[in-house]
């Protein structure tokens, strides 16, 4: 039989020494865009994160009773900052603001004797208004206001602090030397008129409260935001009795703020 006819083997092109096929090509420039793009993509999003933070929403948590049953201690919130003209970081300058305070809003904002706190309560008071507080029931601008948002928890009598003080310097005075004879009390004060550019703030917890009665107004460039929605709630009473999962609020995540 004939020989089976066979391609001649190729022939393997030498090599000088020292250099190198083409698998073996520097991957350094390659390894340094894949650290450069990926460096890139992390501080786009740490910035990202930053401005949101700073002028979009920012979460709160809720550690003390003085709004319950509106909010809750455990409540973590995701608070609008854009509201009222948020904050540019590093700097006294406000954006524009989406809407202005209003009676009734809940509002987050630094206090003016702990301004380096978030408080959260409820806004009664606007510029210009006249409010006062008859055996727990408030009045502005003369007309009784319904709250049914409001918790009374003290049935048993009044209380007096010397911290509300302060409210003589506004009140207005139906006679001479009526000023020297106000008492204010936590349930019964008044008449007070706010003035231009501040707010009067109360908790919804109203017995249990630390709020403008006691410290006065906040400056309208002290608001920082509208809480929007709960995003998480947390008993810890029932967390640390039985455990974690059972201590989540269930009912309240996704909860709307009014």
């Amino acid at each position: 039989m004939e020989p089976e006819d066979r391609a001649p083997a190729e022939r393997e092109p030498s090599r000088q020494e020292g250099e190198s096929g083409p698998e073996e090509v520097d991957r350094g420039p390659g390894v340094v865009r894949h650290v450069w793009e990926w460096s890139r993509s992390l501080l786009l999003a740490v910035l990202l994160f930053i401005l949101v933070r700073s002028v979009g929403v920012e979460a709160f948590k809720i550690p003390t009773g003085s709004m319950e049953g509106t909010l809750l201690v455990g409540d973590f919130l995701l608070v609008n900052k854009a509201a009222y003209g948020a904050r540019i970081p590093g700097t006294s300058l406000h954006l524009p603001a989406l809407s202005e305070p209003a009676r009734g809003d809940v509002i987050v904002f630094n206090p003016p004797h702990e301004p380096d706190k978030n408080y959260v309560k409820r806004l009664v008071g606007l510029p210009g208004d006249t409010l006062w507080m008859e055996d727990k029931v408030l009045f502005v601008n003369g007309e009784e206001v319904e709250e049914p948002y409001v918790r009374h928890v003290d049935a048993v009598g009044d209380a007096v602090h010397p911290d509300m003080d302060w409210q003589a310097n506004h009140l207005i005075a139906s006679q001479p030397g009526q000023l020297g004879r106000y008492h204010p009390s936590r349930d019964s004060w008044g008449p007070l008129v706010v003035p231009e550019g501040r707010f009067f703030v109360l908790g919804d917890n109203r017995d249990n409260s630390e709020d403008s009665r006691y410290w006065g107004f906040v400056d309208r460039e002290l608001l920082r935001g509208r809480p929007w929605i709960v995003y998480y709630s947390s008993s810890r009473r029932e967390r640390e009795a039985e455990g974690w999962w059972r201590g989540i609020r269930w009912s309240r995540l996704g909860h709307r703020i009014r």
